[in-house]
């Protein structure tokens, strides 16, 4: 059982992206602050934000996030964002010199994976990834399901040894 510290520390999903895990190959991770009009953050409170096509980019020295859909905040009238700006990534410098290194030189790719909030901040995972051929997508799903019908086999058999 959790206690009320335990739950308020807990990471909140706001914005997961299932299909990275598919697409790509998940090398490392970064948890990344996001530069984020008051608007924004009240949107991605109330869930309106998805990261389905969304890649970040690292220019000038900066990382930005692109293709980020965050919908409009409908009590903000004039003062709304548009939906789909470019928003900064916060990272320290050692981070973004290490991302474009890799990023140029090996043919990685940045895709962000989720959104959460961690102490009042929403965050930003980040992660370095490599694309996957239709045969490694194949093969993923083939042995989820494998796993899948031997975890139930397991459990089968343990309900019939009772």
């Amino acid at each position: 059982m959790k206690t009320k510290k335990a739950e308020r520390e807990a990471p909140r999903n706001f914005a997961v992206n299932r299909q990275a895990g598919h697409y790509y190959h998940l090398l490392e991770k970064f948890e990344t602050g996001i530069e984020l009009t008051g608007t924004e953050v009240k949107s991605i409170r109330e869930g309106k934000v998805t990261l389905k096509d969304s890649y970040a980019t690292v220019r000038n020295n900066e990382v930005w996030l692109l293709d980020c859909h965050i919908g409009g905040y409908q009590p903000g009238s004039y003062l709304n964002h548009p939906a789909m700006r470019e928003r900064r990534l916060l990272l320290h410098r050692n981070e973004i010199d290490k991302l474009r290194g890799r990023t140029q030189e090996r043919g990685l790719t940045l895709v962000p994976t989720r959104l959460y909030l961690k102490k009042n901040l929403i965050k930003c995972e980040l992660a370095l990834a490599k694309g996957k051929t239709v045969w490694d997508q194949r093969e993923t799903i083939r042995r989820r399901t494998i796993d899948r019908e031997t975890a139930q086999d397991i459990r089968e058999h343990q309900r019939r040894s009772r």
